[in-house]
């Protein structure tokens, strides 16, 4: 019954990111000569997609982290990733006005990934360092010009277990680059709802909590690494036990 649930709740869950795909890429490609513009047009397609894909998987969120989102912004918004939810609980909760950072491979992901392309939001080859540092500063420049916030998954990929793994340099690099405060946002349950390399859904709660922004404005290049750790153990003292790490990690380069 399990697998019939799971494919029910899939096939809904295409078919309307499907459907809504096609209305906003028309109005993307209306929109090609404004970035922003763009931008701000998928972040309302995201309200609209992202809840409607937490409700067809069954997830229940607890709280209101989207009201202390929006009070929040414009800042560099980073969460724990560790299930595909993630993706649209960002989209969800990111205000109007946040630009998305991810993966160049999100382009593969059906329907989603190719409104992505069109949309103005960032990919990054993660294994390219020279070509990742240049589209950081490339977003650092159209956030500072253009009043706009950031979501990032510092991580940069899932964790397999739910806890949280040692975070990158990314985020805290555009700190630097933008002087936007950096707000911790700790999701508990996710992974028990819809794991990692797994198809099936298991509805259950997800507790979102917006934690108070950190100030970046007196940030250092040569503290950098302290700043990153203060940011990863405020995150983790926010996460249930079961998913806290073992040992707040070191930062990864």
């Amino acid at each position: 019954m399990r697998i019939i649930d799971s494919c029910l709740r899939y096939t809904v869950g295409l078919c309307l990111m499907a459907l809504m795909v096609v209305v906003f890429a028309v109005g993307c490609t209306l929109l090609l000569p404004w970035r922003v513009a763009r931008i701000k047009l998928c972040n309302h397609f995201g309200h609209l997609i992202g809840r409607s894909i937490l409700a067809i998987t069954g997830t229940r969120i607890i709280g209101d982290p989207k009201a202390a989102a929006n009070a929040a912004g414009p800042a560099i918004y980073v969460s724990n990733h560790t299930s595909p939810l993630d993706i649209f609980l960002g989209i969800w909760l990111a205000p109007l006005g946040t630009c998305g950072v991810a993966k160049k491979e999100v382009v593969y992901y059906p329907f989603f990934g190719q409104l992505y392309l069109v949309s103005g939001h960032l990919r990054i080859d993660r294994k390219d360092r020279g070509s990742a540092i240049e589209a950081l500063r490339d977003i650092g420049a159209l956030v500072r010009n253009n009043g706009l916030g950031i979501w990032i998954w510092p991580e940069g990929t899932r964790s397999a277990d739910g806890r949280l793994r040692a975070f990158k340099k990314g985020f805290a690099h555009l700190a630097l680059a933008t002087g936007l405060p950096v707000v911790p946002i700790a999701v508990e349950g996710a992974h028990r709802i819809w794991r990692k390399n797994s198809f099936l859904l298991h509805p259950g709660d997800v507790r979102v909590t917006v934690l108070p922004a950190i100030a970046t404005t007196d940030w250092k290049l040569d503290t950098l690494d302290e700043h990153i750790a203060s940011v990863q153990q405020a995150l983790n003292d926010a996460l249930p036990v079961e998913q806290q790490a073992e040992l707040v990690p070191a930062a990864a380069k």
